[in-house]
């Protein structure tokens, strides 16, 4: 075949490959005003960096050698604002995007080359799961498998998942491992479809209450966050991004200080109210606090009585571990614990320095909490917190008592702990331990209970935790930016260049 011949043949495979499921399939897409697989990556990549590849697998089966344009996955590397990424976006135009031997080799390889070079990942989920009927039998089972730690996580690099559609098989299970899952509305996550789990227990199901954005967002946690569209998924997978390094040996990104930022803190002591039976929004605490428009709120509608979440202090990214007074007034419950838990691996995993604002009556306890494990998941988030090797910095607001004093901070659990001029630190909240120990209520004698109300809430001030060491300053509420600021830049670790030991690389994302 002569070279004009062969260069000829190659622009048509690359036209053909180009067109995905046809202009019919990408049409629908666009009338419901979905992104398909090639606009989902202009969309989230620096124009002109993308690098494909695969861009010319196809099946293995002879029958669909003209009907499998890059196999159902788009894959490669490119840029986002400047920094490598490596990145696979499903096209559910292909055979439902649906996973095999080939397809299957272009991810991994992907993911090989980014966790070798120190590359960030992103799956761009949309998949119906594995391809049938080529999975089917013993001898398609026992041929696969050639990639050993398909699902196995060291996080020497950041996973990133976009749930942008029906999410079923190596799409669901890449957005359980990751350590970023945004949800489009509408899309679905869950082992498999609504269709195939009726049949499975002959029942009907509801797609919604199987694999919708509120079962993940609220109940199971495994998003952390649900947006209205493919845009604003794209545009957070960036934003997340933009506070992690590209991989676990380095710090994360410096940036500049929006103009302004130290304003808000003088507002502290209107946000807070002194009674600490009152309820106040923590939400306006942080953002106070931290670089302006900074702050991204992780799993913010599940285990809501804590709030996680990332942000930059002097243009450095930080972690925010923050208890939420009003939701079931700030007492810790088991799903907080799991989300606490999963946003210390994320922070130590990728040297993001870690603040906790504290005010919390304890833990919640009951039968439901002893049902899910409790002792074990407050534990979990206990050992989480003492293997975190990055900076620790405890802010005492109002109230910590008993277990809870020392899983946000106290202890020495933190590198250095400030308490407010508010603050209160006991075993138990003092009416509670007026009624544990002397059985006497307001009620049944009015003076004795004051009496005694008094004696239990001794020492147990600012001043009183400060005398012992127990805390390393008091500081006016208006100087919490600064002195957080201050601290972390003293406790930053300049032996290793901000990196940490790494203790929790294994640490499993989803428990």
């Amino acid at each position: 075949m002569p070279h004009e011949e062969r260069v000829a043949e190659l622009a048509r495979r690359r036209q053909a490959a180009l067109a995905m499921g046809g202009e019919k399939r990408l049409a629908k897409r666009a009338e419901r005003g979905i992104l398909d697989a090639r606009q989902r990556l202009d969309h989230l990549l620096d124009e002109g960096s993308f690098k494909e590849v695969g861009l010319f697998a196809t099946s293995l089966n002879p029958n669909d050698l003209d009907t499998t344009p890059a196999d159902g996955k788009v894959t490669g590397f490119g840029r986002i604002d400047g920094r490598k990424v490596a990145i696979a976006s499903n096209d559910l135009t292909v055979k439902g995007a649906s996973s095999n031997s080939t397809n299957s080799k272009k991810v991994g390889y992907i993911k090989d080359t980014a966790t070798r070079t120190g590359m960030p990942i992103v799956y761009l989920g949309e998949s119906s799961g594995a391809r049938m009927p080529d999975v089917m039998g013993a001898v398609a089972m026992g041929s696969g498998g050639q990639d050993s730690e398909q699902y196995l996580r060291r996080r020497e690099v950041p996973w990133i998942s976009a749930v942008l559609g029906p999410c079923y098989g190596s799409s669901s299970w890449y957005a359980a491992l990751s350590d970023f899952v945004v949800m489009r509305k509408g899309a679905e996550l869950a082992v498999s479809s609504a269709r195939v789990t009726s049949l499975a227990i002959s029942e009907d199901i509801d797609t919604e209450d199987l694999a919708g954005w509120r079962l993940h967002a609220e109940t199971t946690g495994m998003i952390d966050l649900a947006v209205e569209s493919d845009e604003e998924a794209l545009d957070a997978v960036s934003r997340f991004l933009s506070y992690l390094p590209s991989h676990h040996q380095e710090a994360p990104p410096r940036a500049a200080v929006p103009a302004g930022s130290d304003a808000a803190a003088a507002d502290m002591l209107d946000l807070v109210p002194e009674e600490r039976q009152k309820t106040y929004d923590v939400h306006r605490v942080i953002e106070a606090m931290v670089d302006r428009d900074s702050f991204f709120p992780l799993k913010g509608r599940f285990g809501r009585v804590a709030v996680t979440g990332l942000c930059r202090l002097d243009g450095h990214p930080v972690g925010i571990v923050a208890n939420n007074p009003r939701v079931k007034g700030g007492a810790m419950d088991v799903d907080s614990c799991d989300k606490v838990t999963s946003f210390l691996v994320l922070c130590d995993s990728f040297n993001i320095p870690i603040v906790l604002l504290v005010d919390t009556p304890g833990f919640l306890v009951g039968i439901e909490g002893e049902r899910r494990k409790a002792p074990g998941k407050i534990m979990n988030f206990m050992h989480a917190l003492q293997l975190c090797s990055v900076p620790k910095i405890s802010i005492i607001m109002r109230k910590t008592y008993g277990q809870a004093f020392l899983n946000m901070g106290g202890g020495r659990n933190s590198d250095e702990i400030a308490a407010w001029t508010t603050a209160e630190v006991s075993f138990m909240a003092p009416d509670i331990g007026v009624s544990v120990v002397h059985g006497v209520t307001p009620e049944s004698d009015p003076q004795r209970y004051e009496e005694l109300f008094q004696s239990m809430q001794r020492d147990s001030s600012a001043y009183d935790v400060a005398r012992c060491f127990g805390a390393q300053d008091v500081i006016d509420p208006r100087q919490t930016r600064a002195y957080l600021i201050e601290a972390l830049e003293f406790h930053r670790r300049d032996l290793t260049n901000g990196v940490g030991r790494h203790e929790m690389r294994t640490w499993p994302t989803t428990y």
